[in-house]
Protein backbone atom coordinates (compact mmCIF):
# COMPACT_ATOMS: atom_id res chain seq x y z
CA UNK A 1 0.00 0.00 0.00
CA UNK A 2 2.82 2.55 0.89
CA UNK A 3 5.12 3.49 -2.50
CA UNK A 4 8.94 3.13 -2.57
CA UNK A 5 9.92 6.61 -2.33
CA UNK A 6 13.33 9.16 -1.65
CA UNK A 7 13.25 11.35 0.74
CA UNK A 8 14.86 14.71 0.18
CA UNK A 9 16.90 14.16 2.99
CA UNK A 10 18.51 11.07 1.22
CA UNK A 11 17.91 8.58 4.72
CA UNK A 12 20.05 5.32 4.94
CA UNK A 13 17.83 2.19 4.07
CA UNK A 14 16.25 3.57 1.07
CA UNK A 15 14.84 0.37 -0.16
CA UNK A 16 12.41 -0.51 3.01
CA UNK A 17 9.09 0.87 2.16
CA UNK A 18 7.48 4.06 4.37
CA UNK A 19 4.43 5.56 4.09
CA UNK A 20 4.63 8.30 1.44
CA UNK A 21 4.84 11.55 2.98
CA UNK A 22 4.85 14.79 1.04
CA UNK A 23 7.67 16.78 0.51
CA UNK A 24 7.45 20.46 1.69
CA UNK A 25 5.77 22.67 1.94
CA UNK A 26 2.95 20.07 2.77
CA UNK A 27 -0.27 20.46 2.51
CA UNK A 28 -1.41 17.71 4.87
CA UNK A 29 0.26 16.00 7.40
CA UNK A 30 1.92 18.73 8.59
CA UNK A 31 3.81 18.86 11.71
CA UNK A 32 4.36 21.96 14.17
CA UNK A 33 6.84 21.47 16.88
CA UNK A 34 6.81 23.57 20.64
CA UNK A 35 10.16 25.84 20.58
CA UNK A 36 11.48 27.22 23.71
CA UNK A 37 9.25 26.84 27.10
CA UNK A 38 9.45 23.68 29.27
CA UNK A 39 12.87 23.54 27.93
CA UNK A 40 15.12 26.62 27.07
CA UNK A 41 16.36 26.01 23.09
CA UNK A 42 19.10 27.63 21.29
CA UNK A 43 20.30 27.19 18.29
CA UNK A 44 22.93 24.58 19.11
CA UNK A 45 19.91 22.55 20.51
CA UNK A 46 17.79 23.18 17.84
CA UNK A 47 20.05 22.31 14.85
CA UNK A 48 20.76 19.34 16.49
CA UNK A 49 16.71 18.44 15.98
CA UNK A 50 16.67 19.98 12.23
CA UNK A 51 20.03 18.64 10.89
CA UNK A 52 18.12 14.59 12.65
CA UNK A 53 14.43 15.30 11.63
CA UNK A 54 14.25 18.85 9.75
CA UNK A 55 12.89 17.19 6.84
CA UNK A 56 9.22 16.09 9.04
CA UNK A 57 9.24 19.41 10.77
CA UNK A 58 6.86 22.12 8.96
CA UNK A 59 7.04 24.87 11.49
CA UNK A 60 7.96 25.95 15.42
CA UNK A 61 6.15 27.68 17.64
CA UNK A 62 7.41 29.72 20.39
CA UNK A 63 4.91 29.41 23.34
CA UNK A 64 4.02 31.54 26.61
CA UNK A 65 5.65 34.17 25.10
CA UNK A 66 9.15 32.94 25.53
CA UNK A 67 10.70 34.95 22.81
CA UNK A 68 9.86 38.03 24.66
CA UNK A 69 12.75 37.35 27.50
CA UNK A 70 15.46 36.21 24.80
CA UNK A 71 17.82 38.87 22.98
CA UNK A 72 16.55 39.66 19.82
CA UNK A 73 19.40 38.35 18.49
CA UNK A 74 19.07 34.66 19.42
CA UNK A 75 15.26 35.03 18.62
CA UNK A 76 16.43 36.05 14.83
CA UNK A 77 19.40 33.55 15.42
CA UNK A 78 16.56 31.01 15.93
CA UNK A 79 13.78 32.22 12.78
CA UNK A 80 17.28 32.08 10.47
CA UNK A 81 17.64 28.60 11.19
CA UNK A 82 14.56 27.47 11.22
CA UNK A 83 14.15 29.26 7.40
CA UNK A 84 17.32 27.34 6.29
CA UNK A 85 15.39 24.14 7.00
CA UNK A 86 12.06 25.18 5.38
CA UNK A 87 10.69 25.50 8.92
CA UNK A 88 8.00 28.19 9.08
CA UNK A 89 8.35 29.97 13.10
CA UNK A 90 5.17 30.94 14.91
CA UNK A 91 4.74 33.25 17.49
CA UNK A 92 2.47 30.94 19.83
CA UNK A 93 -0.39 32.45 21.44
CA UNK A 94 1.61 35.73 22.91
CA UNK A 95 -0.89 38.32 20.79
CA UNK A 96 -3.35 37.39 24.34
CA UNK A 97 -1.12 39.35 26.51
CA UNK A 98 -0.37 41.98 24.02
CA UNK A 99 -4.23 42.68 23.78
CA UNK A 100 -4.43 43.73 27.24
CA UNK A 101 -1.95 46.39 26.38
CA UNK A 102 -4.59 48.26 23.83
CA UNK A 103 -4.65 48.30 19.86
CA UNK A 104 -0.85 50.59 19.79
CA UNK A 105 0.91 47.16 21.46
CA UNK A 106 -0.86 45.10 18.90
CA UNK A 107 0.04 47.66 16.10
CA UNK A 108 4.00 47.33 17.09
CA UNK A 109 3.81 43.52 18.01
CA UNK A 110 2.74 42.74 14.82
CA UNK A 111 5.38 45.19 12.74
CA UNK A 112 8.25 44.07 15.05
CA UNK A 113 7.03 39.93 13.72
CA UNK A 114 7.72 41.05 10.48
CA UNK A 115 11.01 42.88 11.22
CA UNK A 116 11.69 39.55 12.79
CA UNK A 117 10.90 37.43 10.22
CA UNK A 118 8.37 35.47 11.92
CA UNK A 119 5.91 33.27 9.31
CA UNK A 120 2.79 32.79 11.33
CA UNK A 121 0.91 35.11 14.44
CA UNK A 122 -1.10 32.31 15.90
CA UNK A 123 -4.33 34.28 17.49
CA UNK A 124 -5.66 33.09 20.84
CA UNK A 125 -7.95 33.95 23.43
CA UNK A 126 -7.52 31.09 26.06
CA UNK A 127 -7.94 33.60 28.74
CA UNK A 128 -9.38 36.37 27.76
CA UNK A 129 -12.98 36.95 25.98
CA UNK A 130 -12.94 39.02 22.58
CA UNK A 131 -15.46 39.43 20.00
CA UNK A 132 -15.59 37.32 16.92
CA UNK A 133 -15.21 40.42 14.70
CA UNK A 134 -12.68 41.72 16.75
CA UNK A 135 -11.00 38.88 16.20
CA UNK A 136 -11.53 38.60 13.00
CA UNK A 137 -10.02 42.66 12.04
CA UNK A 138 -6.79 40.54 13.93
CA UNK A 139 -7.28 38.44 10.79
CA UNK A 140 -6.97 40.77 8.71
CA UNK A 141 -4.51 43.06 10.26
CA UNK A 142 -1.69 39.89 10.15
CA UNK A 143 -2.31 38.87 6.81
CA UNK A 144 -1.97 42.75 5.49
CA UNK A 145 1.10 42.63 7.25
CA UNK A 146 2.16 39.75 4.88
CA UNK A 147 1.88 37.09 7.78
CA UNK A 148 -0.64 33.97 8.12
CA UNK A 149 -2.71 34.14 10.74
CA UNK A 150 -3.62 31.59 12.56
CA UNK A 151 -7.06 31.48 14.99
CA UNK A 152 -6.77 29.56 17.87
CA UNK A 153 -10.22 27.70 19.02
CA UNK A 154 -11.72 25.73 21.59
CA UNK A 155 -14.09 24.73 24.10
CA UNK A 156 -12.45 25.11 27.49
CA UNK A 157 -12.66 28.44 28.86
CA UNK A 158 -9.46 29.49 30.96
CA UNK A 159 -7.26 27.12 28.48
CA UNK A 160 -3.50 27.73 28.90
CA UNK A 161 -0.96 27.97 31.11
CA UNK A 162 -0.81 25.05 32.97
CA UNK A 163 -4.50 26.02 34.63
CA UNK A 164 -4.73 22.96 37.41
CA UNK A 165 -7.82 20.67 35.96
CA UNK A 166 -10.02 21.32 38.52
CA UNK A 167 -9.99 25.30 38.08
CA UNK A 168 -10.63 24.50 34.70
CA UNK A 169 -13.71 22.45 35.63
CA UNK A 170 -14.95 24.99 37.41
CA UNK A 171 -14.78 27.74 34.32
CA UNK A 172 -16.71 25.45 32.16
CA UNK A 173 -16.84 25.03 28.45
CA UNK A 174 -18.37 25.88 25.27
CA UNK A 175 -20.60 24.12 22.80
CA UNK A 176 -18.41 22.85 19.66
CA UNK A 177 -21.19 24.06 17.23
CA UNK A 178 -19.87 27.36 18.48
CA UNK A 179 -16.36 26.69 17.96
CA UNK A 180 -17.19 25.75 14.37
CA UNK A 181 -19.03 28.61 13.67
CA UNK A 182 -15.91 30.96 14.77
CA UNK A 183 -13.73 28.77 12.56
CA UNK A 184 -15.12 28.67 9.64
CA UNK A 185 -15.50 32.49 9.47
CA UNK A 186 -11.74 32.59 10.48
CA UNK A 187 -10.64 30.42 7.41
CA UNK A 188 -13.78 32.10 5.02
CA UNK A 189 -11.63 35.29 6.00
CA UNK A 190 -8.72 33.48 4.62
CA UNK A 191 -6.75 32.75 7.94
CA UNK A 192 -4.14 30.26 7.16
CA UNK A 193 -5.07 27.10 9.56
CA UNK A 194 -7.28 27.30 12.37
CA UNK A 195 -4.89 25.46 15.80
CA UNK A 196 -7.71 23.52 18.14
CA UNK A 197 -6.93 23.62 21.73
CA UNK A 198 -6.71 20.20 23.41
CA UNK A 199 -7.93 21.49 27.03
CA UNK A 200 -11.41 20.39 27.44
CA UNK A 201 -11.10 18.14 24.62
CA UNK A 202 -7.76 15.35 25.63
CA UNK A 203 -6.38 17.42 28.32
CA UNK A 204 -6.97 17.72 31.58
CA UNK A 205 -10.60 16.09 31.06
CA UNK A 206 -11.17 12.55 32.05
CA UNK A 207 -12.87 11.49 29.53
CA UNK A 208 -11.69 12.74 26.51
CA UNK A 209 -14.47 14.46 24.46
CA UNK A 210 -13.87 12.49 21.39
CA UNK A 211 -16.92 13.29 19.91
CA UNK A 212 -15.17 17.41 19.62
CA UNK A 213 -12.61 16.47 17.22
CA UNK A 214 -15.23 14.47 14.89
CA UNK A 215 -17.45 17.03 15.02
CA UNK A 216 -14.67 19.78 13.83
CA UNK A 217 -13.15 17.50 11.47
CA UNK A 218 -16.85 16.68 9.92
CA UNK A 219 -17.47 20.17 9.38
CA UNK A 220 -14.09 21.89 8.43
CA UNK A 221 -11.89 18.93 7.03
CA UNK A 222 -8.87 18.21 8.54
CA UNK A 223 -6.46 20.12 6.04
CA UNK A 224 -7.15 23.49 7.30
CA UNK A 225 -7.08 22.49 10.95
CA UNK A 226 -4.03 21.64 13.77
CA UNK A 227 -4.99 19.71 16.48
CA UNK A 228 -2.84 20.11 19.47
CA UNK A 229 -1.50 16.81 20.75
CA UNK A 230 1.27 17.61 23.02
CA UNK A 231 1.09 13.79 24.49
CA UNK A 232 1.70 10.25 22.59
CA UNK A 233 -1.54 9.13 23.54
CA UNK A 234 -3.25 11.84 22.36
CA UNK A 235 -1.46 11.79 18.85
CA UNK A 236 -1.27 8.43 18.70
CA UNK A 237 -5.16 8.60 19.06
CA UNK A 238 -5.06 10.84 16.25
CA UNK A 239 -3.35 9.23 13.81
CA UNK A 240 -5.38 5.68 14.48
CA UNK A 241 -8.50 7.83 13.92
CA UNK A 242 -7.41 10.22 10.91
CA UNK A 243 -5.06 8.66 9.33
CA UNK A 244 -0.84 9.77 9.45
CA UNK A 245 -1.76 12.82 7.41
CA UNK A 246 -3.42 15.05 10.03
CA UNK A 247 -1.81 18.18 10.99
CA UNK A 248 -0.80 18.01 14.29
CA UNK A 249 1.31 20.18 17.21
CA UNK A 250 4.07 18.21 19.54
CA UNK A 251 6.87 19.45 21.66
CA UNK A 252 9.67 19.00 20.02
CA UNK A 253 11.15 16.20 22.32
CA UNK A 254 8.31 14.01 20.01
CA UNK A 255 8.93 14.76 16.83
CA UNK A 256 11.22 11.72 16.03
CA UNK A 257 8.17 9.31 17.83
CA UNK A 258 5.36 11.36 15.98
CA UNK A 259 7.33 10.50 12.81
CA UNK A 260 8.13 7.25 13.08
CA UNK A 261 4.49 6.65 13.41
CA UNK A 262 3.27 8.51 10.70
CA UNK A 263 5.85 6.80 8.17
CA UNK A 264 4.30 3.27 9.59
CA UNK A 265 7.45 2.10 10.62
CA UNK A 266 6.86 2.15 14.57
CA UNK A 267 4.12 2.26 17.03
CA UNK A 268 2.25 1.11 20.37
CA UNK A 269 0.73 -2.48 19.80
CA UNK A 270 -2.73 -0.85 18.85
CA UNK A 271 -0.74 0.69 15.63
CA UNK A 272 2.38 -1.24 14.87
CA UNK A 273 2.26 -2.20 11.48
CA UNK A 274 -1.51 -1.00 10.52
CA UNK A 275 -0.70 2.94 10.11
CA UNK A 276 -0.59 3.28 5.57
CA UNK A 277 -1.06 5.73 3.35
CA UNK A 278 -2.70 4.46 -0.49
CA UNK A 279 -2.22 6.80 -3.26
CA UNK A 280 -3.10 4.26 -6.28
Amino acid sequence: MSRLITHDNDRIFPLLRLNDRPRKPRERGITEIRGPYYTPMGTRYLEDILDTMGWYVDSLKFAGGSFSLMPRKAVKDLIDLCHAHDVLVSTGGFIEYVLTQGSEAVDHYVKECKSLEFDIIEISSGFITIPTDDWLRLVEKVQKAGLKAKPEVGIQFGAGGATSPAELAAEGTRDPEAAIAQARRFLDAGAYMIMIESEGITENVTPWRTEVPAKIANALGTEKVMFEAADPDVFDWYVKNYGPEVNLFVDHSQIVQLECLRSGIWGTKSLWGRVLTYRG
